[in-house]
């Protein structure tokens, strides 16, 4: 039964759909968080209320994780050495990452923020070649990383868009959450080995949350303010780190970190076409035609055998 399971869960389809899955509710987050900013009132330039209110949203993602695994007896028990590692995790992949991704969204313009932390996919493909044999560097998987990143590019050019030059504050920021984000996938898929993926999505997001948190509150905002609406948001925004950190946990445990990370390139894709319906904002069609089909090529190079 678990020879089939893990089958399953290798097979190019399934991994294909499982993956777009997750990369459509993290593609959702984008609107999500403008959307939320506002019904929380809280401020552009507010650093503290940002990371606070991330916070608040992985804090409740990993009850999320914690309530299902109760109700479905699914055992998320882990050795006192395994919570050391998810710890290190969570201080990685959600404490880390988001933190230099929230200042350095703060600085630098939307495009070209979801444009450099698309360069996820190709710190993962290069670091999962020194760590796994099944992800070594080929032409193919070069060639795949290549075409997907510029369909990112395409989906989010814009006049000027990319003016303005490159502020470490900013630009290099996003870069250096890319890099973290690279290495706490690999560290997921190490981990996933020996640990149930749902105990490692649900440990890591609370650990990393909680520190979120008390960065949070130790700049003394009070500017998160919660109402209903705002609060049905957050229970969503909640949901898409649950569920989509846990398919990625469950997918880097049965395959290569290449095969599955090259999806994420579809991520801007989601964003902009959600963006669109929830936001009103403007995008040119035939970008986004031509960036669905350069980064689909990407996703098959890197998968065809």
């Amino acid at each position: 039964m678990r020879k089939t399971k893990d089958n399953l869960l290798t097979n190019t389809f399934v991994v294909m759909g499982l993956a777009l899955i997750a990369c459509f509710l993290w593609g959702s987050a984008f609107p999500s968080i403008k959307i939320g900013y506002k019904l929380f009132h809280i401020a552009k330039d507010d650093t503290y209320g940002k990371l606070l209110f991330a916070g608040y949203r992985f804090f409740i993602a990993s009850l999320m994780i914690f309530l299902f695994c109760f109700v479905s007896k699914y055992s998320i028990k882990v050795n006192k050495k395994n919570f050391y590692r998810l710890l290190l995790l969570g201080i990685i992949q959600t404490f880390i990452q988001y933190i230099f991704f929230y200042l350095g969204l703060s600085n630098t313009t939307g495009v070209k923020g979801s444009i450099i932390s698309s360069s996820n996919t190709f710190f993962s493909v290069i670091i999962a070649h020194f760590f796994y044999t099944e992800d070594k560097m080929t032409w193919k998987k070069i060639l795949g990383v290549i075409l997907g990143f510029l369909g990112v590019i395409i989906v989010n050019f814009q006049s000027g868009a990319f003016s303005g030059g490159f502020k470490f504050s900013g630009e290099g920021f996003v870069l250096i959450s890319s890099l973290f984000g690279a290495f706490a996938g690999i560290y997921t898929k190490k981990l996933a080995k020996d640990i149930p993926p749902f105990a490692v999505s649900g440990y890591q997001l609370f650990t990393g949350s909680i520190v979120l948190i008390l960065v949070g509150l130790s700049g003394g905002t009070h500017n998160v303010t919660f109402t209903p609406v705002g609060s049905v948001l957050l229970l969503y925004m909640a949901f898409i780190s649950a569920a989509a950190f846990s398919i990625w946990s469950l997918l880097l445990k049965y395959n290569g970190v290449g095969k599955v990370s090259v999806y994420k390139f579809s991520i801007p894709l989601f964003g902009v076409f959600l963006s669109y319906f929830l936001l009103k904002e403007s995008f040119s069609g035939s970008n986004v035609l031509l960036a669905v089909v350069l980064v689909s090529l990407g996703i098959y190079l890197i998968n065809k055998k």
